[in-house]
Order: structure tokens, then C-alpha cells, then sequence
């Protein structure tokens, strides 16, 4: 079946990059719908999208860009006026999947656009900067992003074979039909690797139940992701074990997941269990990365490129008041679980991270902040502990049947 693919580009300087890419599309039986976001000068193809249309949907004007002469504010304009036709077009079913290329600026353009689609419409990005950090690229969506090695500036041996690897792949994403399966109602839940036997547990008490359990690293970017499904209505339930990331937010470690953590859940009403997994950990890059500030606290070597850092009483009874306060705004059905025997795998009597008197912190401020009607659940049990596992399953199946 034909299916069609929105092109996204700078077409007054990649022109025959796109039409080389365009006939390979309609070469595989499919539509080209052809969007053009350069406002150097006209194109040497005539797209079916117009910068001009392309400026006044990002609330400008493409003559009035040209005069200024400022790329940086121009790029804000077009990238914006993509991703609001890119929003609309798709809401009209006028395309099945996108791709876009091109250096600094037509990366930004495109990767704008598509973070305003939905998770699962086929998202391919050729881009000269994808063997650096992608992050401010991708963002929380499932953007595929490919380097292309050499720069996108003409066609020669080496950029034919990758532009057609990349036609080949968007066209091969929307040619593919997802199998058909039973869909059950999604859990949303949260793990690191010093919390997996206990998320393991839970998951598959909760699958036996007949839910579908969607797994989240709590690395940064896995929390956010979370929050945007909680948010576009996709998820049921929630069992927030690993509320790590608020570690990372507090303190400054690189996998923070922002400041609007624990919130999603607390405004959509979707009942949620949370535990305290990994909150006595901050996270840096290797050892020589660890700020200068931090060198002379209890670091530990999780793996070559990833140190972990023991978080402090302070830290930790921080902690304790800054999640009480996000539960304490859930609308619907909410209980803090609390292990008394310690939060991670490396924090069992023992373990490198075992502090006693810093867990007792982050203990006593959940007590003393956390208000009805939330519920608080302490078990004297190690957060890895079966037990402790089966405890929050059977309370979020409870929720769930109410």
C-alpha cells in the first residue's frame, strides 16, 4: 500500500539532495510531500509546502527574514513553522512518516518538527551532527537518527549510498505493519540497575494480572518519557519504584529528569505506588568527570563511564520533602512505600552506599511531610527484597480495581 512521507528540508541549498532522495521514495511506490524551510533563495525543485507558508505558520514572514539577515532568528521561525504544519498535517492524516537532513540548520528544523508528533510515526533524521550528543535533538520522542559521515552538500559515491539508506529506512518504517496483539491496559514503571529484581518482580506479578507493564530507565531522559505518555492519556497505573532522577535534579548529576518529576501521575488522577529506589545515588560520567566539588565525597565505580555519589543526610532528608510534596498533590489513589532496610542494591549492610543515618533522613522527611490522603507503607525489608516487590504490586492491583 502507498504510503506517504513527509520531506523536510532546506531546499535552496540541498535541492538535489532531496530530489535524489524524493525519486528513491516514489521509486518504493510511495508519496513524496515536499516541505521547504530555507530561506536563503528559491528552489531549484518545486515543493508542495512553501517557505513562505512555512515563515507565516512560524509567525513571521519570509521576505521580512531575508531583509534581517539573522540565520539564528530565522531558523527559530522556520523550525517553529515546521513542527506547526508538521502538528496539523498529521492530525489531517496527510502523511505516514517524516525525514529530514542536513547540517546544524536543517537538523534543528527537522528535529523540531518531528518532537511535536506522536511516539510511533516513523521519524528518520540524516544528520551531520549524530555522532555528537543527540539529546537536544531527540528530546523524549522516537527520532532515528543517522550520521552521514560526509557533509550533505552534493551527491557523490559515498553520500548516494547513505542518502539511500536513509530513504530506504523511513520507507521500510512505514511499509511495516505492527502485528496485531491483545491490548491490555499499560502500567508505566521505573528501574535502574541497582533496583531490577524488585521492578522485575513487581512487572511480572502485574503482568500475571493482566496488565501490560511499559519499563522506564531512570536515566533523564526515561523519566520525562514517562511523564509525556502519563500525560497524553496512555498510561493506567503507575509503579514508580526508582525515583532516582530527583537525586540527579537536587545535587547536579547528569541524569536529572527536570523539576517536574512525580507530577504527572499526581494531576492525571491514575492511581500510583512510589518507593525511594536509588535515592541514595548521584550520577557523573566517568571518575575523571565527577565536578571538583564532589571529589572528596564517597564515589563509587558503577562501571568505566558511570561514577555514583552517596547522597548526604541533607541530601537525603531534601529528598524526603521535595517527593511529599509532589504526592501530596495527587488527585487520585497514591501510597509512598518505604524500605527500611535500604533503597538500592549497593546500599544493603555491606554495600559501599550503606548509611544508615542518611536513609533515616530521607525516612523521617517522608513521615513528617507526606499527608493524607496519601498513603504510607513502611515494610522492614530491602527494596530488593521479594516481599517488599509483591507489597506494591498487590497495592497498585488493589488501586487499579477500585
Amino acid at each position: 500500500m502507498a504510503r506517504t512521507i513527509l520531506l523536510i528540508g532546506t531546499l535552496d541549498t540541498k535541492g538535489a539532495e532531496y530530489a535524489y532522495v524524493r525519486d528513491l521514495i516514489v521509486a518504493r511506490g510511495h508519496r513524496v510531500l515536499m516541505m521547504n524551510a530555507g530561506i536563503a533563495g528559491e528552489p531549484s525543485l518545486t515543493p508542495d509546502i512553501s517557505a513562505a507558508q512555512v515563515a507565516e505558520a512560524g509567525g513571521g514572514n519570509l521576505a521580512a527574514l531575508r531583509a534581517k539577515n539573522d540565520r539564528g532568528a530565522a531558523l527559530d521561525v522556520m523550525a517553529r513553522g515546521a513542527a506547526n504544519l508538521a502538528a496539523r498535517l498529521y492530525a489531517e492524516r496527510k502523511f505516514d512518516g517524516v525525514m529530514a537532513m542536513g547540517g546544524s540548520g536543517g537538523t534543528g528544523i527537522g528535529a523540531v518538527a518531528m518532537r511535536v508528533l506522536p511516539v510511533g510515526v516513523p521519524k528518520v533524521l540524516l544528520s551531520t551532527l549524530a555522532s555528537g550528543d543527540v539529546q537536544p535533538f531527540i528530546g523524549i520522542k522516537d527520532v532515528t537518527i543517522m550520521y552521514s559521515v560526509v557533509d550533505i552538500a552534493g551527491l557523490n559515491r559515498l553520500s548516494r549510498r547513505i542518502l539511500a539508506n536513509a530513504a530506504g529506512a523511513v520507507c521500510g518504517m512505514v511499509e511495516q505493519a505492527v502485528p496485531s496483539a491483545e491490548d491490555k491496559p499499560l502500567i508505566a514503571a521505573t528501574m535502574f540497575g541497582v533496583t531490577t529484581p524488585c521492578v522485575n518482580a513487581v512487572r511480572e506479578q502485574l503482568e500475571r494480572a493482566g496488565y501490560e507493564v511499559l519499563v522506564f530507565h531512570a536515566t533523564g531522559s526515561g523519566g520525562r518519557s514517562m511523564e509525556s505518555l502519563i500525560e497524553a492519556g496512555f498510561i493506567a497505573g503507575v509503579a514508580d519504584v526508582t525515583t532516582t532522577e530527583w537525586c540527579d535534579e537536587l545535587v547536579g548529576g547528569v541524569l536529572s529528569a527536570g523539576p517536574h518529576r512525580l507530577e504527572a501521575a499526581a494531576r492525571a488522577g491514575i492511581p500510583q505506588v512510589v518507593s525511594c529506589g536509588a535515592l541514595d545515588m548521584v550520577n557523573f560520567w566517568a571518575m575523571e568527570a565527577v565536578p571538583a566539588q564532589f571529589k572528596q565525597r564517597t564515589l563509587y565505580k558503577h562501571s568505566p563511564n558511570v561514577t555514583l555519589m552517596r547522597t548526604t543526610l541533607e541530601e537525603c532528608a531534601k529528598l524526603g520533602e521535595i517527593i511529599a510534596a509532589k504526592l501530596n498533590t495527587a488527585k487520585g489513589p497514591t501510597a509512598m512505600f518505604i524500605p527500611l532496610r535500604g533503597v538500592s542494591a549497593i546500599d544493603r549492610e555491606g554495600q559501599p552506599f550503606h548509611l544508615p543515618a542518611a536513609d533515616a533522613a530521607l525516612f523521617g522527611a517522608l513521615r513528617h511531610n507526606v499527608k493524607p490522603p496519601v498513603e504510607l507503607v513502611e515494610l522492614d525489608l530491602h527494596i530488593n527484597d521479594p516481599a517488599f516487590a509483591a507489597a506494591m504490586a498487590a497495592k497498585l492491583l488493589a488501586m487499579m480495581k477500585r
